[in-house]
């Protein structure tokens, strides 16, 4: 199934822009499903977290998933993962 590969720095650089405007994000983005959730001081249920992390995902798992997630604090830079085992490169 062809699909539109976005340059991963095109979708950080977005990622940020939700990020620094803290507002809550859903929809479709780039072609992929994708979503923002900003910073929330309300600690995660089961979790030794002191708050609930940004987090920004966009993509399908198992063809291309990219996360990023804002675990040390909103100032930090994100952790970063990043699942692309599902797309063929042409050759």
């Amino acid at each position: 199934m062809p699909a539109v590969v976005t340059d991963l720095s095109e979708v950080k650089a977005f990622a940020r822009h939700l990020h620094v405007a803290g507002r809550r994000c859903q929809g479709e983005m780039f072609g992929w499903p994708g979503e923002y959730t900003p910073e929330s001081r309300k600690k995660p249920p089961g979790s030794k977290m002191r708050f609930t992390p940004a987090e920004f995902w966009i993509g399908e798992s198992g063809i291309r998933f990219h996360s990023l997630l804002w675990e040390h604090g909103k100032n930090k830079e994100p952790v970063e993962f990043l699942d692309d085992r599902g797309i063929i490169k042409k050759q």
